[in-house]
């Protein structure tokens, strides 16, 4: 598939993320089965993760002080009053034939994720809502030839799922916004925010219009993308795909389409629900939530810095490139290190090189992570005082970097 850059050029792309985050609790969102990936399949399941008639969900109140945390650091409002509701489709791998979801009332609203664009100039990713619910089972293809085999583990883990305003322009935009997403849930430690094992999941809603046009395209919404880059891929090839059939004269459907890795295309699977599809009606097992400002107060309290706000403290208060902010910041677990060091030291650019440098190649080096560093962040910046004071050479310090390592 190719078309021309004058004929691209003619069209504006449209795209909405929808991403489901699993919550790092111990248990699941409505029983006390575990909630831990790698078990052997169907053994963190019960009565109340099976369906079983009779029985009744109870709330993990973790999931609701985890949800409060991503909607204080995207700036959205918390619904004060929420309830609960039974969203309704048939899956193998959903044992009650519902989804325990919010529907009216979801836990957060408004807010936005910043982002880079194209430019490098930040844009605000406007959020939808961002509300709690279970996920589902999880059906394997690849084991048996003949037959879907079907893991419950999963059904019932704890979910948010953060949706976007159709604010995303290019595919580009899309993978930063992703990518930003995943650092704030693992900053926050409500997600481990690994795509392979399915514990972050990206859908795409994506439609493409002319740009003089007023009204939007034809949504097609793309799912089975399990890294990033396979986000940026598959809406790479949507749009292309789209403007495509509608240069040919075609018409487009509103549909759900699965992405192949292996060739970079997508494929039908079927046609999309619309939401009196799912018929939404009260849940009557769950009682009706309350959260009080003083909750939120206390979250907000307890929460570590974010990535925007030690980027911005990094480039504009401590001098630092917007590179060297980027890399630090990265990881929430360097950038506390790094946060270590400059409170003995006011060198933040040889502290930044040491980060980037000496300590990250050592990391590599021995499959490390930083928090097993046995180099304190004082003694890094007592070795970038004994450089400055001119009492030790780089190199040396260098190499009693490694011998206490």
């Amino acid at each position: 598939m190719a078309i021309t850059d004058e004929i691209r050029a003619k069209y504006k792309p449209v795209i909405g993320l929808e991403i489901h985050a699993q919550m790092l609790t111990k248990s699941k969102a409505y029983s006390n089965d575990k909630n831990e990936y790698g078990s052997a399949p169907n053994t963190n399941v019960s009565v109340v993760t099976l369906g079983h008639p009779g029985t009744l969900p109870r709330m993990n109140k973790k999931t609701i002080d985890f949800a409060i945390r991503m909607g204080v650091a995207c700036e959205c409002k918390i619904t004060e009053v929420q309830h609960f509701a039974r969203k309704n489709y048939f899956y193998p791998d959903l044992p009650k034939g519902y989804q325990i979801t919010q529907d009216t009332t979801p836990i957060c609203t408004g807010g936005y994720v910043l982002i880079k664009d194209e430019n490098g100039k930040d844009k605000k990713i406007a959020l939808t809502r961002i509300h709690m619910e279970e996920d589902a089972g999880k059906s394997v293809h690849d084991i048996d030839p003949f037959n879907t085999l079907i893991d419950l583990n999963r059904a019932g883990v704890p979910l948010i799922e953060i949706v976007s305003e159709p604010d995303i322009t290019s595919s580009q935009q899309a993978y930063n916004y992703v990518t930003e997403v995943r650092k704030l849930v693992r900053y926050l430690d409500i997600c481990d925010g690994n795509m392979e094992e399915g514990s972050l999941r990206c859908d795409a809603n994506i439609s493409v219009m002319l740009k003089d046009a007023t009204e939007y395209g034809v949504k097609v919404e793309v799912k089975n993308m399990n890294s990033m880059r396979n986000v940026q891929r598959a809406i790479e090839y949507e749009i292309e795909r789209q403007i495509e059939a509608i240069e040919n004269g075609e018409k487009l459907t509103q549909e759900t389409r699965n992405f192949n890795a292996l060739n970079g295309t997508t494929t039908a699977m079927r046609s999309k629900e619309a939401a009196n599809d799912y018929r939404y009606f009260p849940e009557p097992d769950l009682q009706p939530i309350r959260i009080t400002e003083n909750h939120i107060q206390k979250i907000r309290e307890a929460m570590p810095p974010l990535p925007n706000y030690l980027h911005t403290k990094y480039t504009t208060e401590l001098g630092l490139s917007e590179y060297d902010a980027g890399v630090i910041t990265d990881q929430k677990e360097v950038a506390l290190y790094f946060e270590e060091i400059i409170k003995h030291t006011k060198n933040y650019k040889s502290a930044a090189n040491w980060v980037m440098g000496e300590i990250k190649s050592h990391l590599n080096s021995n499959a490390m992570d930083i928090t097993e560093l046995k180099l304190t962040p004082k003694h890094v910046a007592d070795l970038i005082g004994l450089i400055d004071n001119g009492k030790l050479s780089h190199s040396l310090a260098s190499q009693k970097f490694f011998l206490k390592c």
